[in-house]
């Protein structure tokens, strides 16, 4: 039998398997496009090294910058490594830390790392990231609601935010899963999660072009060191995103139920494997339809708010 683990070791745990499990997620997923798309690809580990390679750059800053430019990529990075604390990674009980606060407060903290990173490149001048931060914003005051309405419906359904509430309500039986307006509400969570990560409807996520440029145009004028952390943190916000959705809405299962050191580091494999399976499936996704035109965005987050509302109205109206 494995030894038990101490709570702040596995806190620990929850977070490192984000942050070092973050790029090899997107690595599978940048394997499986060029797969898709006929190519060779580039290897798992690439975003390793890429981030090793960016870390050892010089950093440069614009001069009209003020140091709020140079702080802005270590709050958001902050703020994402903050968020494994709330929701359940690693283990199916709570952690100390896991109640300081509710899934909104998870979606306030991704919402805070957007909008520390959008300011600092508005403060630039340069025009690609200040379109970028303007894109970025007016996006994210239309898909904010629908996070809001998908928590909302969620909390009716089980009666609680807590996200390890939320996944043991879930994990109590598998007709939990498949209720309609559970469905509906992940759907509609998916949909947004397809938006943050730049896969789907009009954002191009790997590539410089000015109509697609959002993500990768906030960081237009960072480098070094500084532009490491920007990439890490959107690795980082895809996994968490992944991670929610996963443990918290659909499959809240292979979590340690206890502190032995087998059980969580079965739970460190579970997740990622998920994690990986989530990022196949938005891979193909993401390569079988073509990108939106940006003015659709406002139907796209309509769509996904109307899943919720529909789950709200089946849960009431339905028996759902």
């Amino acid at each position: 039998m494995s030894a038990a683990l101490p709570i702040p070791v596995i806190q620990l745990l929850q977070v490192l398997t984000v942050a070092l499990g973050a790029p090899m997620v997107t690595g599978v997923i940048a394997k499986v496009e060029a797969r898709l798309q006929g190519r060779r690809g580039p290897r798992v580990l690439q975003p390793y090294y890429d981030l090793a390679k960016l870390a050892r750059k010089e950093s440069l800053a614009p001069e009209q910058a003020s140091w709020f430019f140079l702080a802005a990529p270590l709050i958001a990075v902050a703020a994402y490594l903050t968020i494994p604390l709330l929701i359940p990674v690693l283990t199916s009980y709570g952690l100390p830390l896991g109640y300081m606060g509710d899934i909104l407060g998870g979606g306030f903290l991704l919402s805070l790392a957007s909008f520390v990173i959008a300011t600092a490149a508005a403060e630039t001048g340069s025009p690609y990231a200040q379109l970028g931060s303007s894109r970025a914003k007016t996006f994210s005051a239309i898909t904010e609601p629908v996070v809001l309405f998908v928590v909302f419906t969620v909390a009716l359904l089980t009666g609680t935010d807590l996200p390890y509430a939320l996944a043991a309500t879930v994990r109590s039986g598998a007709g939990q899963v498949i209720r309609p307006a559970h469905l509906l509400a992940s759907a509609a969570l998916f949909m947004v999660i397809l938006h943050e990560t730049g896969r789907i409807p009009v954002e191009t996520h790997t590539g410089t072009n000015e109509f697609g440029m959002i993500e990768e145009a906030r960081s237009f004028e960072h480098s070094g060191p500084y532009f490491a952390l920007l990439k890490w943190g959107s690795e980082l916000k895809q996994l968490i995103l992944f991670t929610i959705l996963a443990d918290v809405f659909l499959a809240p299962w292979g979590l340690a139920s206890t502190q032995r050191a087998g059980d969580v580091l079965l739970a460190i494999v579970a997740l990622l494997a998920k994690a990986c399976a989530i990022g196949v499936v938005v891979a193909v996704i993401d390569n079988s339809f073509a990108k939106l035109r940006l003015f659709k965005i406002t139907e796209y987050a309509s769509a996904a708010f109307l899943l919720a509302v529909l789950g709200v109205f089946t849960l009431y109206l339905g028996g759902g």
